[in-house]
């Protein structure tokens, strides 16, 4: 089979296109022929690598993805050749306290496809069956494949974790993110009265009025703290999500009004900053991390998504052939929306 891998940690230049044996399942998985499979940041992490994210290599990248199942293991129940699904990408043990209590992502095995095993830019590749979701004929393939991990991502952050209320006022930090498009979307359907979007194009903008923000900030145009501040009449929000880190924490925190709630899922422009804890106590805030989400959480987002309630955002459609040159334009940052691969 054909896949992307990568063969060493560094950089885009070590990934390659290559010819692999098609993987063997066990019997408690399926072997799931590829339609579509969709890029995250997460990815280019994986490229670099981190202390303690040990691969066999070549490793295969890719931790979104959806098709049609080739092949059965013996154990496996209600799913047969030909359905076709989406997968969860988060795997657990089943066997830890978390898992006993229906916090998979909490897991003491925590994993995801693409990050950890072996992912989904080939054209097979095997996949515990208690991950896959029936996909319904009417949802296409990128479509499943663009949404899964960024929306049980925003989902969790959103309402499990930041327990966003109806009536709140939320700021996303970022507008052309897949997490971000998600989290405007589900910040809408919960009820947020007042969704602020900061983003660095005119176009980004407007994909983000398009998907439910209501107050637009171009952070071209100067101080995009001061901006919102103004915006929200002095106020701040009460909730921001800021997956961007070092360069916009800062201001996210100072954005909050009493109480507020800081959620995050990621640090695009690095780990580590320094915060002034003066804001925190003074001003009673809560800074909240969030990883991934539940089964639960997937199967009640995705359902959202099936039924025409949440919408993914594909940017561009690339032959799996050229996906090391997609990797590449997301390393750039131009994108709006996901960039999906098809084998």
């Amino acid at each position: 089979m054909k896949a992307v891998v990568l063969r060493q940690h560094g950089t885009l230049e070590d990934l390659a296109y290559v010819d692999l044996p098609a993987p063997e399942i066990g019997p408690d998985e399926v072997l799931l022929e590829v339609k579509a499979a969709a890029l995250n940041r997460l990815d280019l992490w994986v490229v670099e690598g981190w202390p303690g994210l040990r691969l066999d290599f070549p490793h295969i990248l890719g931790s979104d993805g959806a098709g049609v199942i080739a092949a059965v293991g013996e154990q496996v129940e209600g799913f047969q050749v030909g359905d076709r699904v989406v997968v969860n990408p988060t795997l657990s043990c089943g066997r830890c306290d978390f898992c006993r209590a229906g916090r998979e992502n909490l897991c003491d095995e925590f994993k995801i496809i693409g990050e950890h095993v072996p992912g989904f830019f080939a054209q097979l590749a095997a996949v515990p069956a208690r991950n896959l979701l029936a996909l319904p004929d009417h949802v296409s393939f990128a479509e499943a494949a663009a949404a899964s991990l960024v929306f049980v991502t925003a989902w969790h952050m959103l309402v499990v974790a930041g327990r966003l209320r109806a009536g709140e006022d939320v700021l996303v930090v970022g507008a052309g993110g897949g997490v971000n498009s998600a989290a405007i979307q589900i910040a809408r359907l919960a009820g947020a009265r007042h969704i602020y979007v900061v983003g660095s194009t005119a176009a980004k903008l407007a994909q983000a009025e398009a998907l439910g923000a209501d107050a637009l900030i171009n952070r071209s145009e100067g101080d995009w703290g001061r901006a919102l501040y103004a915006a929200t009449g002095r106020r701040g929000v009460d909730v921001v999500v800021d997956n961007v880190g070092a360069a916009t924490f800062h201001t996210s925190l100072r954005s909050l009004k009493k109480g507020g709630r800081l959620l995050t899922v990621g640090n695009s422009t690095g780990p580590r900053f320094e915060l002034d804890n003066r804001y925190l106590f003074a001003r009673h805030l809560t800074i909240i991390g969030s990883t991934m989400g539940t089964q639960r959480d997937y199967e009640t987002v995705m359902g959202l998504l099936f039924a025409g309630r949440l919408q993914a955002v594909v940017d561009t459609v690339y032959p799996l052939s050229e996906g090391v040159e997609a990797l590449r334009r997301l390393e750039r940052g131009d994108v709006a929306g996901k960039l999906v691969l098809e084998p």
